[in-house]
């Protein structure tokens, strides 16, 4: 296969101009030779058509252990933590992505639209006297933190400085390499805690039900120990699912909603539109997720067996990213990629992923960005950014799209 025309990208360009970087790979190649932000190098796939088959392919591999050695230098999590979905594939996957799913159903994600309106006009209630705010420390970190507490039965009193746990893991402080430390011990301490408080003290909430589906007391008989048979949960599982759906339902929301809000500003006859009709949001959250999506990349993912990408040979073991953002802007795949378009329909985005690795919570991240945009524009109709347009600042990460804050004021 071709693998002689590739050209050498450095992930600096794509933190400092991402769509525009995205275009002139997605033009020059399917596939380019990239060299991370941790030094290593790692295959990036810019074609939507590409990136939308090697989503759903079962010879890429999320299992790290399929990496070739010095290959991949991931974020060191313990076992605990480490063991969640990201880092697996079937059987185990399709074992431990099935006790949880039927929790972020569309169904029964709708049952929760009143309580997150609730949470959303309390946020607003707190934020609307001073007339100003940071929406992203105010209203759009707060809020999916708040709904995924309740989901897993954290009370009120008992949540912790989740955003600057998650900001230390995603986007690392270079002048204090100790802090994702400090934050991964804070986690685990955090989420062993509170599952043995659920386990003394069940509660009517998902983080119960799983420790009763790893304890045996819902399940028939199974594996014991950090291996799990049947139906059933190992401890690290456990532990590690309930801190991926934290860190992950945390961390999508919070900038979907951000970066939703912020294309709303600078788009006064878009804006103008959700105004007089809120019933348009729907499709307004899809083209945000598709423009703005909260998540360049995929997932880093591993081939079992030397694989042809776009026409490339990719050897087995090396890192390979799937460009998200590329993808949702290839022309091939979306006419006028870089506009707006609410007409557009079921577009077929890659934001939230496809395949067996779909975002688990992508219903519920909808859910909010909706109940969040409708929300805030019904109180504060004249919403203006509160600083130039070039202060703004995004997180300095090819893996999250996502602005550092995000300062608005209102009449």
């Amino acid at each position: 296969m071709e693998n002689t025309a590739l050209r050498a990208v450095d992930s600096s360009a794509l933190i400092a101009d991402p769509y525009g970087t995205c275009a002139e790979l997605r033009e020059a190649g399917p596939v380019h030779r990239v060299t991370g932000s941790d030094g290593l190098p790692a295959w990036l796939v810019t074609r939507y058509a590409d990136v939308r088959r090697a989503l759903a392919d079962p010879r890429l591999s999320l299992d790290k252990r399929n990496a070739l050695p010095g290959n991949y230098r991931g974020l060191a999590l313990p076992p605990a933590l480490d063991a969640n979905l990201l880092n697996m594939d079937p059987p185990d996957h399709t074992r431990i992505r099935r006790l949880v799913v039927k929790a972020f159903t569309p169904a029964r994600v709708e049952k929760l639209r009143e309580p997150v309106r609730r949470e959303a006009r309390e946020l607003l209630d707190a934020m609307e006297p001073a007339g100003r705010a940071d929406l992203l420390a105010a209203y759009a970190g707060p809020l999916p933190i708040a709904v995924i507490c309740d989901l897993l039965g954290v009370a009120r009193a008992d949540r912790r400085d989740f955003r600057s746990w998650t900001d230390a893991l995603i986007t690392p402080d270079p002048g204090r390499p100790e802090a994702a430390r400090e934050a991964v011990g804070a986690l685990l301490g955090f989420f062993t805690a509170l599952i043995a408080e659920k386990r003394a003290r069940p509660g009517d909430d998902l983080l119960s039900d799983l420790i009763a589906v790893r304890d045996g007391r819902d399940a028939g008989e199974g594996a014991g120990g950090d291996g799990a048979g049947g139906d059933r949960l190992g401890e690290d599982e456990l532990t590690s699912l309930a801190f991926l759906i934290l860190f992950a339902g945390y961390e999508n929301t919070v900038h979907l909603i951000g970066n939703s809000v912020l294309m709303l500003l600078d788009d006064p006859e878009l804006l103008a539109e959700l105004r007089r009709n809120p019933a348009v949001v729907t499709a307004a959250v899809e083209e945000f997720a598709r423009l703005e999506g909260p998540t360049p990349l995929a997932i880093r993912r591993f081939p079992t067996e030397d694989l042809e990408i776009g026409g490339v040979t990719v050897p087995a073991g090396e890192t390979v990213l799937l460009s998200l953002a590329s993808a949702n802007r290839d022309p091939a795949r979306f006419p006028a990629p870089d506009s707006l378009d609410l007409d557009r329909g079921p577009s077929g985005h890659l934001a939230l992923g496809h395949g067996i690795h779909h975002c688990l919570g992508a219903p519920l991240a909808r859910l909010e960005t909706e109940v969040a945009l409708t929300e805030l524009l019904g109180r504060f109709p004249s919403i203006r950014l509160d600083v130039p347009r070039s202060d703004l600042r995004w997180r300095p990460s090819i893996r999250a799209r996502g602005l550092i804050s995000l300062p608005v004021a209102w009449q």
